[in-house]
């Protein structure tokens, strides 16, 4: 069973039909919505700060959320992908954004909807993303717009199956 974990009288709270692994980590002021999946390994540590999710999303492996004690909350919207090893920190994630295998959103960004930030890629403290754009580099700067085949291909594409697979495991 994941570690769940109270601190501070916040014990996270967690919408219908989530999935946690067994050995995701998950502590304090979360909440987070329906349909919301936590990978082996991922750790939501949301201890001096909230993390507020919507619905749908996923934290895959190794992925970290956490936010900025006294300064910066996470907000994650609704189909939301957060790759394996990615880390997003004290930002605004909003609605249909992939966020790429290994990729860094540091504090006080804002991913405006449907959008994707590459994998490996670093979003720099207070960047705002344009929405339906894709980010990539060192740090991130817009690369192009997303088009109808990434938005379903890939944005709509990973989330959906997410959700297929926590339903394997379940």
């Amino acid at each position: 069973m994941a570690l769940i974990k109270q601190i501070n009288n916040k014990i996270p709270q967690f919408g219908k039909n989530c999935y946690l692994a067994e050995n995701a980590t998950i502590i304090g002021d979360l909440e987070c919505g329906e349909d919301c999946s936590f990978w082996f390994n991922a750790v939501v540590r949301a201890d001096v700060n909230f993390i507020k999710m919507g619905n749908k999303v996923n934290v895959q492996d190794g992925a970290i959320v956490h936010c900025t004690y006294k300064k910066h909350s996470t907000t994650i919207g609704n189909n939301v992908s957060i790759g394996h090893n990615a880390i997003v920190h004290g930002c605004v994630i909003k609605d249909n954004v992939l966020i790429g295998m290994g990729a860094i959103v540091m504090d006080d960004c804002i991913v405006e909807s449907n959008s994707i930030i590459a994998a490996g890629s670093v979003v720099t403290q207070g960047t705002h993303v344009q929405t339906g754009c894709i980010y990539a580099g060192i740090p991130a700067k817009k690369i192009k717009e997303v088009d109808q085949t990434l938005f379903e291909g890939e944005i709509m594409r990973i989330a959906d199956n997410y959700l297929k697979y926590s339903s394997w495991y379940k």
